[in-house]
């Protein structure tokens, strides 16, 4: 009897879980399972990548509620941002990315980049520029062009392209959860829904995870 009730509240707070998520996400709409998954780098917790270029204004407009939506992340999730690279133009973009990561200045730094390229019309793709940029905030400019510059950061954007490879992404932001399922903001319809979608997928992914265990 006791195992009845415990099984009942289960079921009650998933279902009051899944009406405060929206209604389920439609595969092959909202989202889509891919055919090749990929192995993930984050372990035991379900892996959430956001695809993005700091150049893209879709990715600029989508910065508020991604932050807000981050704050709400369950404990057994990790997000991990990737800055694609499709052409040469958006290499200069991958490795400030990697650099400010490098550096822990990600908190500090990653939004005004953003306000850099669309808000002041600042061009970071330029060194000069770029460098000038990076000593008004305070941080060592010959540090930060020794980390910019090095085979390391090279080799961390060119890992990010090459991830964007393996997982098809043809725009940005896209996002991929756990290796296996993929949406975006044009595919959930808005970017509420997009958070939503999300939300569920990491459920889901997270289920996956547990019947594989159980399988064993």
């Amino acid at each position: 009897m006791f195992t009845r009730a415990l099984a009942f509240l289960a079921a009650t707070v998933l279902s009051l879980s899944a009406l405060a998520a929206g209604p389920e996400a439609f595969e092959g709409h909202e989202y889509a399972r891919l055919k090749n998954p990929q192995p993930v780098a984050t372990g035991s917790k379900v892996e959430v990548l956001e695809f993005f270029w700091y150049r893209c204004p879709h990715c600029f407009q989508l910065e508020p509620g991604l932050n807000a939506w981050l704050k709400t992340l369950p404990r057994d999730a990790q997000v991990r941002r990737v800055p694609a690279v499709f052409r040469d133009d958006w290499m200069p973009g991958a490795k400030l990315y990697y650099t400010l990561e490098q550096m822990n200045l990600l908190d500090r730094l990653h939004h005004k980049v953003f306000d850099a390229y669309h808000v002041e019309n600042i061009n970071l793709n330029d060194p000069g520029v770029l460098g000038g940029w990076i000593a008004k905030q305070g941080v060592d400019r010959k540090k930060f062009q020794g980390i910019y510059n090095s085979f390391s950061t090279q080799s961390k954007a060119t890992q990010g392209a090459q991830l964007a490879t393996a997982y098809a992404i043809s725009g940005v932001p896209a996002f991929i959860i756990d290796g296996k399922y993929t949406t975006s903001v044009s595919m959930a319809g808005s970017q509420a829904r997009l958070f939503e979608v999300l939300d569920q997928l990491i459920v889901k992914a997270r289920a996956e995870r547990g019947s594989k265990k159980s399988a064993k």
